[in-house]
């Protein structure tokens, strides 16, 4: 039976995260040290103190979430040598899921994810993007609902998270008319989300030159272990069609749902989300009732996995 490490995107941090790692593993102080003196933020005060303002910019979220997930990981690897048979990372975990996976280290994947977020925070003008997320439709239905809201104006299914939970993001007010018109197809729920950059859509792509450039600056090694890539949920041939996939995956969906159903084809059953939050538990559990899901954020919740793992 084989084991995925899944690692989480924006939206799993929260003030005080972090605490019981950074108290008692010394592994988890010294990734935040090290992760904070490669993008110059004070990530471990952000992480246990906030404010909540502050750790939900998306130039702040994602170095800290990455090395958040990165803490985790250490502390795993400090309590036993198991490793998983893949990796892999929701939107902004996929670059978590490379140093797991060697191919970069955590202080370049740090100044990068960082780079990212201010690229993405500057390609569109604060309040004039914006993601909603959609309940209770099929994928075909979204992508219908975008076209026709669209006008003329940007909007598109970006995040395929598991049957029935799919996030839309674009203009706002294509995205309005999106949320309108899913409604009356029938939506559970179909609300505006707390973001504050519209991701993996179009709006991003012009983006993609500057982070091309600074990827091509940076080592990379071949991974020590599988990794699936979000953009086109496969496991990529060689370094430089992983490069092209991170390049597409800031202006292209996440295709979550197709990505853990393709692991369970290659024989994965046991999928541990390493990070902070439960939020791609919970997703996974949705898209294949039948594997088994586990969480790890601490010292207690690493230890039950190595248990479960183990037994």
């Amino acid at each position: 039976m084989k084991t995925v490490f899944m690692f989480p995107g924006q939206g799993s941090q929260s003030v005080g995260m972090m605490t019981d790692l950074l108290s008692q593993c010394a592994g988890a102080r010294d990734v935040f040290e090290r992760a904070s003196a490669a993008s110059g933020l004070d990530l471990r005060k952000l992480a246990l103190e906030g404010p909540e303002s502050e750790i939900n910019r998306t130039e702040i979220t994602q170095p800290l979430v990455l090395t958040a997930s990165v803490a985790v990981w250490r502390a795993w690897q400090e309590r036993d040598s198991f490793r998983p048979d893949y990796v892999c990372g929701h939107s902004l975990g996929e670059y978590t899921a490379l140093v797991a996976a060697e191919v970069m280290s955590l202080e370049d994947a740090v100044a990068l994810v960082h780079l990212r977020g201010q690229l993405m925070q500057n390609a569109v003008p604060e309040g004039e993007g914006a993601m909603a997320a959609l309940l209770g439709l099929e994928d075909e239905q979204v992508i219908e609902v975008c076209a026709e809201a669209a006008q003329g104006e940007v909007v598109a299914a970006v995040n395929f998270n598991s049957p029935g939970q799919v996030v839309i993001s674009g203009q706002k007010a294509a995205l309005e008319r999106a949320i309108e018109l899913a409604k009356v197809r029938g939506a559970k729920r179909a609300a505006m989300l707390a973001v504050s950059v519209p991701c993996h859509c179009a709006l991003l792509e012009p983006a993609g030159k500057s982070l091309a450039e600074a990827i091509e600056k940076l080592s990379f090694q071949a991974p020590k272990i599988p990794v699936m890539q979000n953009v086109n949920a496969s496991i990529p041939q060689d370094l430089d069609e992983l490069k092209r996939n991170l390049v597409a995956h800031l202006y292209s969906p996440v295709q979550w749902t197709q990505s853990i159903r393709n692991l369970v084809t290659l024989g994965a059953q046991n999928f541990v989300e390493c990070g902070p939050g439960k939020v791609l538990s919970g997703l996974t559990k949705r898209i294949d009732k039948g594997i088994q899901c586990h969480n790890m954020s601490d010292l207690a919740t690493i230890d039950d996995v190595l248990a479960a793992l183990l037994d």
